[in-house]
């Protein structure tokens, strides 16, 4: 059952982005094949309640989580464990900065995606201190800081910085 459970709850994460039709009249869970149902079990009891949209999208993570390789379904599992260890209102934090990020213009969304990536590849260092120095900040500066990162390209921050 928990091994269910993270296989649905990573394809839950995985594929929030695929949207549906509004309107829709959403599949009752008889009706699902029952591989879909041996995959999305933990939703069983909720599933005929879920708006046709989230129905959708989780069907669609079922196809797309049977063509993962085994590797990538170990660390979409993994990753899954670590949200269900977040306490409930910070998971509630996480779903709000994502439902506002999905709201951004796509060059801001790329934006952001860039800055990601590069804060990534920095050498565990770099990034913990970036993260105290960050901490340290009062509000003021987090705000000019942003306004900086905002106009300046990745590789530039910081003196020129990697990536």
């Amino acid at each position: 059952m928990n091994k269910c459970l993270g296989i649905a709850l990573a394809i839950c994460m995985l594929f929030l982005a695929t949207g549906v039709r509004a309107g829709q009249q959403g599949t009752t869970w008889d009706s699902l094949p029952s591989e879909e149902q041996r995959v999305l079990k933990p939703f069983a009891e909720r599933w005929d309640k879920f708006p046709a949209e989230r129905q959708e999208r989780l069907r669609k993570g079922v196809e797309r989580w049977k063509l993962m390789p085994p590797e990538e379904q170990e660390q979409a599992k993994e990753r899954f464990k670590g949200w269900q260890q977040l306490p409930h209102e910070k998971r509630e934090r996480i779903r709000e900065r994502y439902r506002r990020f999905r709201q951004l213009p796509p060059e801001e969304q790329e934006n952001i995606r860039s800055r990601y990536k590069w804060f990534r590849g920095l050498p565990q260092e770099e990034r913990q201190a970036l993260r105290e120095k960050w901490k340290k900040m009062n509000p003021e500066e987090r705000r000019h800081m942003r306004e900086q990162w905002r106009n300046t390209p990745p590789g530039e921050m910081y003196g020129g910085g990697r990536r």
